[in-house]
């Protein structure tokens, strides 16, 4: 992820928008495969439009990091309740240990979702890290074994806003990426339907210059249980471009560039001196460069609909129209169904941590165009597209 973001990086494939018929239309993707493209490890090439179908309904729906709406994030018990929901792909996010293992958390700071402060054994490996150019105080995944993080136990991260979640407080353990990778294919033979995975590399550059780069141990996993190919039922994806283009080289597997606020500079582009920011990306100049290389954008909400100063839904972007001239598909974060994090217009009551409309966002957010949604309450959102889809 240290890499500068090269220009062409050359091969790629391209997810099309697909036909949004929730249950019948899929995500296609418009490179077939070329012989070296179905070999271990070996990226498809671009040619013409004759590719294979992704299983995944439009608009699709995303467990975001499982069901964190419902259970502790980045656990067994929050990716399995989505699967049983029906979300059509869930998702996590990957840190490493100090042994070099992949584990699943939203951050390498696990303070607020395990009860590492519990453990008076690990009291001394409290410190105050730089991640990203944010100052954390904390416990870090880097600074334990593997061995040491399976002694600990997941616990909900916002119980302020999530009360009922913390029922489940140390019911799992932190999962490994490996043990994930092995549940979905247990789940997929058990249902006769591939579970499909969503997967994020988190602090990439930071990472690598631990020398606990993310990429290579990825995609030595991706290849062990065949999810390296164009068509395997999981996409990668990151905030730092520079690693979608250090994955594009390892395997084949479709790539999505996350895009955060309006201004901000991936910590790629600032590690590297390059001056462009998010604002720079979402122009259709930055949209082409990132289709050289992945196959969608995972924006904010914010940047297909902004809000204006009182919290309400303004005029839409030209970001759909625009990502899609340019064969991308769009993937915005993250729906959830409480007041504190909805649009002003969609709030319901005085209890910021009560359910809003949930369902009239859900609906304003589809009607944009977008291909899928991130979504901490996937039965919610499987509602909300099946109902916008009906009503088209």
């Amino acid at each position: 992820m240290t890499e500068r973001a090269q220009a062409n990086p050359g091969r790629r494939t391209v997810l099309g928008a697909g036909a949004a018929v929730l249950g019948t239309a899929a995500l296609s993707l418009s490179g077939t495969a070329s012989a070296a493209g179905n070999t271990a490890g070996a990226p498809a090439e671009l040619s013409g439009g004759h590719g294979h179908r992704l299983d995944l309904p439009v608009p699709t729906v995303i467990g975001h990091r499982g069901t964190s709406g419902y259970r502790p994030e980045h656990t067994l018990g929050s990716y399995q309740l989505a699967l049983d929901m029906g979300a059509h792909i869930i998702e996590q996010d990957l840190v490493p240990t100090k042994d070099g293992h992949l584990v699943c958390r939203h951050e390498n700071d696990i303070t607020a979702t395990t009860d590492v402060a519990d453990h008076p054994e690990f009291a001394s490996r409290r410190t105050t890290k730089s991640v990203d150019g944010v100052s954390l105080t904390g416990w870090f995944t880097e600074d334990f074994t593997l061995a040491e993080l399976k002694t600990l136990r997941a616990k909900e991260r916002i119980p302020g806003n999530r009360q009922k979640n913390t029922l489940y407080d140390g019911r799992w353990e932190v999962p490994t990426f490996e043990e994930v990778l092995q549940w979905a294919d247990r789940e997929g033979h058990r249902r006769g339907k591939q579970v499909w995975l969503y997967v994020e590399t988190k602090h990439p550059t930071y990472f690598r210059g631990l020398g606990l780069g993310l990429e290579e141990p990825l995609a030595k996993l991706l290849r062990r249980y065949n999810r390296h190919r164009a068509q395997s039922p999981l996409i990668l994806q990151s905030f730092e471009p520079s690693s979608i283009q250090r994955l594009s080289k390892l395997v084949a597997t479709p790539r999505v560039v996350l895009l955060s606020g309006a201004g901000s500079r991936p910590w790629d582009f600032v590690a590297t001196g390059d001056p462009r920011t998010v604002d720079d990306l979402v122009k259709p100049s930055g949209l082409a460069w990132m289709a050289s290389f992945a196959q969608g954008i995972g924006p904010t909400l914010d940047l297909i609909i902004p809000k204006d100063a009182s919290g309400r839904l303004a005029t839409p972007t030209t970001l759909v129209k625009d990502a899609h001239a340019q064969g991308l598909i769009l993937h915005p974060y993250t729906m959830r169904n409480e007041n504190t994090f909805l649009p002003a217009d969609f709030r319901r009551g005085t209890d910021p941590n009560a359910y809003g409309d949930a369902f009239g966002a859900f609906r304003a957010y589809f009607a944009s165009g977008i291909d899928g949604i991130f979504s901490d309450n996937p039965d919610t959102a499987l509602l909300a597209a099946a109902d916008f889809t009906r009503n088209r």
